[in-house]
């Protein structure tokens, strides 16, 4: 699941490399964990220093390096110093910097989302364009961001900007048609395999979560609960059986919003808000499959976890989520041609959730996917796409 350029005649040396995070913590998000991911891959073989302004993590051979935080809103104005502050410690003595953050400096630029010139043009022509350019104009917010993002792609000696999907990678070149020759693309992994648990580390898992012991398990996760498809997940439970409930694991301030809906859909004592977890793997083991009905994910790494402890997993199609370019429908998970569709996800709920008959196999090819899908490789990759920036930048 990668296509890093070749790292033929590169010299073999350890590296000091910078890798820029706001938020270094694993309840971050999967932007957050994939950063750490890589991390904790390549610190035994480089010297790793982060750079962020909230650490929740400890790892050995890595080197913190905690970037002040005067304000932390408006986000735009935190979002220029945060740049200003890591080019100022980064701009020498490190071989690579590495910026998972919308900065202009870095060799290696690591893009977790759409970028906001196509988000705010994308389909746009004539009034509607020039209505959208006005809005711009007008708002310090958006020309501040545009202008990071045209500068943070801006080709330089040794730049690989690293995309996390195929899909993504068509959309920056049909945004930034000038980045192509420097893209590369390195998806998320998993750390290893450890397939399903026992029924005893099952139940155990749910009492630590505090869900039901009996009945079947839902799992939700994702820190933007309306991008992620929580609405549609809602409806669908509701017209699930007695005894299917669903457990939501993600940003603890989102809660509030959705108490109401699942106070009208009757759905008080079948929904389980466990806010963020540390170790997110806990819920994978109290859980019997992952429903992921997301409206937008450049991937999806959720899905991946989950399926490397043998959950089904029922996930929104390519062009809602990139992992799902990967996926075969029925054979490894159930893809959703329209995840706003109740209907359609309550139709695969049914389909995945044991005792249907498709749901061992299911999760057996599941476990065969993440098996090949391995945060060692993907390491490997990253760390030949270090070695040709720094290449490059000694020939330039």
């Amino acid at each position: 699941m990668s296509d890093a350029p070749a790292a033929t005649n590169l010299p073999v040396k350890r590296l000091r490399i910078a890798v820029l995070n706001r938020l270094f913590k694993p309840t971050g998000g999967g932007a957050e964990r994939y950063s750490i991911a890589l991390v904790e891959q390549l610190a035994g073989r480089h010297d790793i220093h982060v750079f962020a302004q909230q650490i929740e993590h400890d790892f050995p051979g890595v080197s913190y390096h905690k970037v002040f935080t005067p304000f932390s809103r408006p986000r735009w104005i935190n979002q220029i110093w945060f740049a200003l502050a890591t080019w100022w410690k980064t701009r020498r003595g490190f071989d690579v910097v590495h910026s998972h953050e919308n900065t202009w400096h870095g060799q290696v630029q690591t893009v977790h989302v759409l970028p906001i010139q196509y988000n705010l043009f994308r389909g746009r022509t004539g009034l509607a364009w020039a209505l959208r350019c006005l809005k711009v104009l007008t708002s310090p917010r958006l020309l501040v961001y545009i202008g990071l993002e045209r500068l943070r792609y801006r080709l330089t000696p040794g730049k690989c900007i690293v995309v996390t999907a195929p899909g993504l990678r068509a959309t920056m070149v049909q945004t930034f048609p000038a980045t192509a020759s420097a893209l590369a693309v390195v998806t998320p992994g998993v750390t290893d395999v450890p397939g399903p648990c026992s029924e005893q580390e099952k139940r155990a898992a749910r009492q630590q979560l505090g869900l039901p012991e009996a009945g079947q398990c839902i799992l939700f996760v994702g820190n933007d609960y309306r991008k992620k498809g929580l609405p549609t997940l809602l409806q669908a439970l509701s017209q699930l059986p007695l005894g299917r409930f669903l457990a939501v694991v993600g940003n603890a301030a989102q809660i509030a919003e959705f108490r109401p809906q699942v106070q009208q859909l009757g759905l008080a004592d079948r929904v389980f808000f466990l806010g963020a977890l540390n170790d997110i793997s806990i819920a994978y083991r109290a859980a019997d499959c992952l429903a992921h009905p997301t409206l937008e994910d450049t991937f999806g790494m959720v899905v991946l976890e989950a399926m490397a402890h043998g959950l089904p997993v029922v996930v929104s199609g390519a062009e809602y989520c990139g992992v799902a370019d990967f996926l075969s429908h029925g054979d490894n998970a159930y893809v959703l041609n329209d995840p706003r569709d109740a209907s359609l996800l309550l139709s695969a709920l049914l389909a995945v959730l044991p005792p249907s008959q498709g749901s061992s196999g299911l999760a057996t090819s599941a476990q065969i996917f993440a098996s090949a899908h391995l945060w060692s490789e993907q390491a490997r990759q990253q760390e030949k796409i270090y070695l040709r920036a720094v290449a490059e930048s000694m020939r330039s």
